[in-house]
């Protein structure tokens, strides 16, 4: 598990479901080099840790993620060379997680903060949170692969108008659009996300893990690939012990004992 001396982020991990808290909320979060070091180890920890069956990533106080931490000095406007080394491989480690990972979107998510939680394979929203393409106020671009989502989610014309304006997107334009899986009060929020997790963390997760890989591979590849993508990865689901496990349960009109293997 991560380091306990871990000072940006906390790690807590209880019935097979791991929690990554975002703990700067004097700074709704910010992303500094130190957070996104200590994020990325996380999420490594629970991709080694085959106790750790689902994710959560939220955020502490009342924000998820308001981006990059414009205090940062010149190492963070270093742009090209801290996306290429720190942020893309941040949102290719949740992408490339092989078991599923839920965004709790506590609050405001700007900038790179939207990234990160449409980097998640679910998004849980409270009512109060806003996404907010954040990045035209100070004269940038998105980035982190932010682009790439709103145009495939919204369209071009819908995409252009948020990330042009820099209006912010409430949880229930979100959820109509299709970036939010389930919005409901903030009270509820941790308590909702962690019941979604916990049903995963009992699910044939590593079958999950593939479905994932071809979600990915589907955004853009051809039909025909997509067909070989599935028919490979089904192959390796139906090696699994969990395969066995469903097939017997069916036969025997019982609930499955999924273990994730």
């Amino acid at each position: 598990m991560p380091d306990p001396e871990y000072e940006t982020t906390r790690f807590e991990q209880a019935g097979g479901v791991a929690t990554i808290t975002l703990d700067r909320p004097e700074s709704l979060n910010a992303l500094n080099a130190t957070m996104r070091r200590e994020l990325r180890a996380g999420l490594k920890a629970a991709a080694r840790d085959d106790t750790v069956r689902t994710v959560i990533i939220t955020g502490a106080g009342r924000g998820f993620c308001s981006g990059a931490d414009l205090r940062g000095g010149d190492a963070e406007r270093d742009f090209r060379r801290v996306l290429t080394d720190e942020y893309h491989p941040l949102v290719m480690a949740i992408r490339d997680l092989p078991k599923p990972v839920i965004a709790a979107v506590n609050g405001v998510a700007a900038g790179a903060g939207v990234s990160l939680a449409l980097a998640c394979d679910l998004v849980y929203a409270a009512e109060e949170a806003r996404f907010i393409q954040a990045f035209v106020r100070i004269g940038l671009v998105p980035d982190s692969g932010s682009t790439r989502v709103l145009v495939r989610a919204l369209g071009r014309h819908r995409a252009a108008q948020l990330i042009f304006s820099g209006e912010p997107l409430s949880a229930t334009e979100a959820h109509a659009a299709g970036l939010v899986n389930v919005v409901v009060p903030a009270a509820e929020l941790a308590a909702a996300a962690q019941e979604a997790a916990a049903r995963l963390a009992a699910a044939p997760t590593t079958a999950i893990g593939y479905a994932k890989r071809a979600i990915n591979h589907a955004e853009d590849a051809l039909l025909s690939e997509s067909l070989a993508m599935e028919a490979a990865l089904q192959e390796l689901a139906g090696r699994t012990d969990d395969h066995a496990e469903g097939v017997a349960a069916f036969g025997e009109k019982r609930e499955p004992r999924f273990i994730g293997r």
